[in-house]
């Protein structure tokens, strides 16, 4: 079981609370996400995939917009309890896909979701608790794994909102890479605020090859 850190209690905390109130459910929002998971979802060879597990899924703006372009049981842990409320109560999932837990220690079993993706999310996590978080995920997926995240090419500590260690960067598609053997990069890209309104973020998706 992975430990609470400072940055979970953070986001347990009226930080995360906070972060859920600044999001907001806009059309537009909701519309360049589905283009984005349109373009990403696009990439997965063979059947599309039958079960989705977001982690860190906060209000579920990825979540919401997954739904409208897959017919994928969709499942989301999510540490903080106002955005779970949102969750339940806009009936983003059912209540038994809505789990307070966080990256490092996921509540279900052995590849039992066929695509396991984080956006916006490691970005958060700690050097000290990545890999264990990057293990979990890994060990819950069974066809694909997906991340969402800002890019450097060297990890780099950047202050968020008055805190010091609470976002951080680097190569996380490369991680994914270096910590299995058993992963196939499929397709990765660029999101640039620019053009799609979203973040500038970089993309990767890879296909488990065989068993761990």
């Amino acid at each position: 079981m992975s430990p609470e850190t400072k940055q979970t209690e953070l986001w347990r905390g009226a930080f995360g609370d906070a972060y859920v109130d600044r999001n907001s459910i806009e059309p537009e929002t909701i519309r360049r996400n589905i283009s984005a998971y349109s373009e990403i979802l696009s990439c997965a060879e063979g059947a599309p995939p039958r079960s989705i597990l977001e982690v860190g899924a906060n209000i579920g703006l990825n979540l919401r917009a997954i739904s409208q372009i897959s017919d994928a049981e969709l499942y989301a842990i999510e540490p903080n309890g106002k955005a779970r409320e949102t969750l339940l109560r806009d009936q983003v999932l059912k209540e038994e896909n809505i789990f307070d837990a966080i990256a490092g220690d996921i509540p279900l079993g052995d590849r039992s979701v066929d695509l396991v993706f984080t956006a916006g999310v490691l970005i958060h996590i700690p050097e000290s608790e990545l890999e264990t978080a990057y293990r979990e995920m890994h060990r819950v997926a069974d066809r694909y794994l997906l991340s969402i995240e800002y890019f450097s090419p060297t990890p780099v500590v950047i202050p968020y909102r008055g805190e010091t260690e609470a976002l951080f960067k680097r190569d996380f598609g490369g991680l994914w890479l270096d910590l299995f053997d058993d992963l196939e990069p499929v397709a990765n890209g660029f999101f640039w605020k620019r053009t799609t309104g979203m973040d500038d973020v970089n993309w990767w998706l890879f296909r488990k090859t065989r068993s761990a």
